[in-house]
């Protein structure tokens, strides 16, 4: 199946809103652009369980900015790039692979990510499962086996375990690829027997495991991906650059207990403050999409 990134996605923001604050001398500045900062996420976990971690985040930078901050957790991907590129969001958190896109099509600028107690960059992992008894060893023994994918346009859950499959000789037509809607339903895909093999990533890993969903004693990873930075957290690179300048900075200012919430998603336990990223952190990404041949065709 061909990656559209950027398929027609209708619904530009899901309406998971909450409005951060009321009227502060900030208003109208540089840093409070229309009086008010609206910070898109990107629903890598159940939204429900995402906004109230990214509430806590959002208030922080509230806080620094002295500005209201309106949460937005978008309806998909795609959906959060197109907005971005549309003038309707000032801030966001993409994936590692959205951001390539949205850094090209929609100006995002990468600003901060997630590191570790000891101040350092933090990693991810995309991964493959089979059920401990399957006769599938490799990714080579997936021709004709199914497997569950996240969702069009993720890293981990998409355009990662697809490039595994061209290195191992396979195209997308000779799996049985399914897009589950999310990694957690890929996980769930996979532990309620609906497909062969799935996509987990180490995030997912870590949260199912804590919470008594996945028992990894039952199934096998058969491939592992190259360590993945972290999201970043980007600002629309066509606002007054010392908006970005300030948001930066605030985000740099907040303090672990600011991100802990949201840390606990991304596996990033316990948090240190963020750490300062640039467009050549993400540069492997960048390169996996040249790889993927995906172009401006594919929006």
């Amino acid at each position: 199946m061909h990656i559209r990134l950027f398929a027609a996605a209708t619904a530009a923001l899901a309406l998971v809103v909450t409005g951060c604050g009321g009227g502060t001398s900030a208003e109208g500045g540089a840093t409070c652009p229309n009086g008010r900062i609206r910070f898109g996420v990107e629903p890598y976990e159940d939204p429900a369980k995402l906004t109230p971690a990214y509430q806590v985040l959002a208030k922080a930078v509230e806080r620094e900015l002295d500005c209201p901050v309106e949460l937005k957790i978008v309806e998909d991907y795609s959906a959060e790039v197109l907005a971005m590129r549309n003038g309707q969001l000032e801030m966001a958190q993409f994936g590692p692979l959205g951001y390539v896109f949205a850094h090209q099509q929609a100006d995002a600028v990468a600003v901060a990510s997630f590191a570790d107690a000891k101040g350092a960059l933090t990693t991810y992992t995309a991964g493959i499962w089979v059920p401990a008894g399957s006769p599938i060893q490799t990714i080579t023994d997936l021709r004709g086996k199914s497997l569950a994918l996240s969702s069009v346009g993720s890293t981990s859950g998409d355009a990662l375990p697809r490039y595994a499959l061209r290195e191992a000789g396979l195209a997308d037509a000779d799996v049985k690829i399914d897009y589950a809607g999310g990694h957690p339903e890929a996980l769930l895909a996979l532990t309620n027997g609906k497909v062969e093999a799935a996509e987990i990533n180490s995030q997912q890993l870590a949260t199912s495991t804590g919470e008594g969903v996945f028992d990894a004693s039952k199934f096998r990873r058969i491939w592992t991906s190259a360590p993945i930075p972290n999201d970043p957290i980007t600002v629309h690179g066509k606002l007054d650059p010392a908006f970005r300048d300030a948001v930066a900075a605030a985000l740099l200012k907040l303090t672990p207990e600011d991100v802990a919430k949201v840390g606990e998603f991304l596996d990033v336990t316990p948090p240190g403050p963020l750490a300062a990223v640039t467009e050549d952190t993400y540069k492997p990404l960048f390169d996996l999409a040249t790889a993927l041949g995906l172009t401006e065709k594919d929006v």
